[in-house]
């Protein structure tokens, strides 16, 4: 760096600032435009990764430059100089073009910043595993117990009018701030349960599959759900089904484009995503792409109107009240709609089903008559199914 002229010095330190702001830029751009990109959720952490670095190099090149023509003194204007030009010109000013130009910005990175964005995606996904790693010590801890071991636990505790009263205006606030925490991956429906139409296969039995299914849009891919290439209105299709009229072509010509949504995004600004593209059927995915299931506007409605709900409703079909106070839920109900259901406060953080989280909790397969403490709560696994706890009991108790 010091055998160059101080012009090409300078043109390099400015050529970085200016790719870390764009860098900045089109980050700020994908998430003013709530992820309507196929590739953005893809290449979030590639963004904010590129973004970073190039920080750092314009603070290193800054100093070095302010080091070698200036001695100490040129060092720290140099970092004073950098600091105030990564503030305002790779933080401050591309947010505010990413708020007027986000479509600009966004074509924009996506021509210049594709291959170092897939140059980027392994060391961002290595970082993102270190990270996942480093937090794993503060998670929550749960013990698996043998069953005789809760047999004195009375189920239904309850304390006095007083305490309960504390406790469901705590829960009430609870809800209220957490509803600003919930974002799209919180409620989506999973890969695993979400019905669509495959093309590969034959269209007799597409046909079937279109007769017997209660939804009205349903995504549609080439043999992996990761191909989604488009969403199906069925109700155009209806009128052909009763006489197995339906071609390929017919199946086609009722689709529209699927619209993709980053897992992260906040239900609030979902919900205006969902008015201002005029969709009711988003695809969700991961920051490499992949898909992880879909969410519904009708989900997010039932999920901002279920915060607000004063009485917990007991009228599900994954949760059986028994005599004594405890309950036989079915392992694939969401956890989200288990603690609204019922008013507990199971974590929802992590798995998104009862069993996920009970198989996260043993750490293997889930067996029949394993029995687990997670806080004020009992369970015990009734029974399996699939390599999976289809039926689980259940229960509270006082600490």
């Amino acid at each position: 760096m010091n055998t160059l002229p101080l012009g090409p010095q300078v043109a390099v330190l400015a050529l970085t600032l200016v790719w870390s702001a764009l860098f900045s830029a089109v980050d700020a751009a994908q998430q003013q435009q709530g992820g309507t990109r196929r590739n953005g959720p893809r290449s979030e952490r590639a963004l904010m990764l590129g973004a970073t670095l190039g920080k750092l190099l314009v603070f290193a090149l800054a100093s070095l430059l302010g080091f070698a023509h200036a001695g100490e003194r040129g060092f720290w204007l140099a970092c004073a100089a950098a600091a105030l030009a990564v503030l305002v010109l790779t933080d401050y000013l591309p947010r505010q073009l990413a708020r007027r130009y986000p479509d600009a910005l966004l074509g924009l990175g996506e021509s210049l910043l594709k291959v170092p964005l897939m140059l980027l995606q392994p060391l961002a996904w290595l970082l993102d595993g270190v990270a996942r790693l480093l937090l794993r010590p503060f998670a929550g801890k749960v013990t698996a117990v043998t069953q005789h071991d809760n047999r004195h636990d009375t189920p239904g505790a309850s304390g006095t009018p007083d305490e309960e009263h504390a406790q469901h205006r705590s829960d009430l606030l609870g809800s209220l701030q957490a509803l600003d925490k919930v974002t799209v991956n919180d409620i989506l429906v999973p890969r695993n349960d979400v019905d669509g139409i495959n093309l590969d296969e034959p269209i007799e039995k597409i046909i079937e599959q279109l007769i017997v299914s209660r939804h009205t849009r349903l995504p549609v891919f080439h043999s992996d759900i990761n191909q989604v290439e488009a969403i199906l209105n069925t109700r155009q299709i209806s009128h052909l089904l009763p006489k197995a009229e339906l071609t390929l072509a017919n199946l086609l010509a009722a689709c529209y484009e699927p619209y993709f949504v980053p897992e992260s995004t906040p239900l609030q600004l979902q919900l205006l995503n969902f008015h201002k593209q005029q969709r009711r059927l988003g695809v969700v995915v991961d920051e490499y792409g992949e898909v992880q299931g879909i969410v519904t506007l009708e989900d997010i409605l039932e999920e901002i109107v279920g915060e607000f709900e004063e009485e917990h409703s007991l009228d599900n079909p994954h949760i059986h009240p028994q005599p004594d106070g405890r309950y036989v839920i079915e392992g694939n109900i969401s956890i989200r709609e288990l603690n609204r259901s019922l008013g507990w406060h199971l974590p929802s953080d992590g798995p998104k089903t009862l069993n996920g989280l009970v198989t996260e909790a043993l750490e293997s397969i889930p067996a029949s008559a394993v029995c687990l403490k997670m806080g004020r709560y009992r369970m015990e696994i009734l029974e399996t199914e699939d390599n999976c706890a289809s039926r689980i009991l259940v229960w509270t108790v006082s600490r």
